[in-house]
């Protein structure tokens, strides 16, 4: 797929699964108050999801970015793309060699809109490859408007507990 497309169409195709967040938590070592992710709806196995947030005013980040008109950095935005990749992938991936999955780079990310407490973070993602290395694109709607959008590169690195 090229990144120039948009998925703003994946929000409107079956699901097929529900992943929820303890099984979410089987597949990544993240865990609150940075676990970004409540479920991950698969639309096509092995290639496309939509990973949901519910986005929560007691959010820690919240306090301090920023006081009286709270906004959800850009950088969890894309952190939330990456967990829901991670959360419907990574047990796949990884088997049963537990590694954690990490950032080998961000390209062409972008922020359209604003994400706020009491919003829903969906966000369709599209996995280009998948292995040792694996590459997504995704983007972030809230309320059918198109708030971020990245293509992401993983690499598995050393194991954790």
């Amino acid at each position: 797929m090229s990144t120039k497309n948009s998925l703003h169409a994946f929000l409107t195709l079956p699901v097929i699964q529900t992943i929820n967040q303890e099984q979410i938590k089987s597949s990544i070592p993240h865990r609150e108050p940075f676990l970004l992710v409540d479920e991950v709806r698969v639309l096509e196995d092995g290639k496309k999801y939509i990973g949901i947030h519910q986005v929560r005013a007691d959010e820690y980040y919240f306090k301090g970015h920023f006081p009286g008109s709270p906004v959800m950095p850009g950088v969890l935005v894309v952190e939330s793309m990456s967990q829901s990749f991670g959360g419907a992938l990574m047990s796949r991936v990884v088997g049963q060699n537990a590694g954690i999955p990490l950032f080998l780079s961000i390209e062409d990310a972008k922020f359209r809109g604003i994400v706020k407490p009491g919003d829903t973070l969906q966000m369709p993602l599209e996995i280009l490859r998948l292995g040792k290395i694996s590459k997504i694109y995704a983007e972030a709607y809230v309320n059918d408007k198109l708030c971020a959008q990245a293509t992401l590169n993983f690499i598995l690195g050393g194991k954790h507990v």
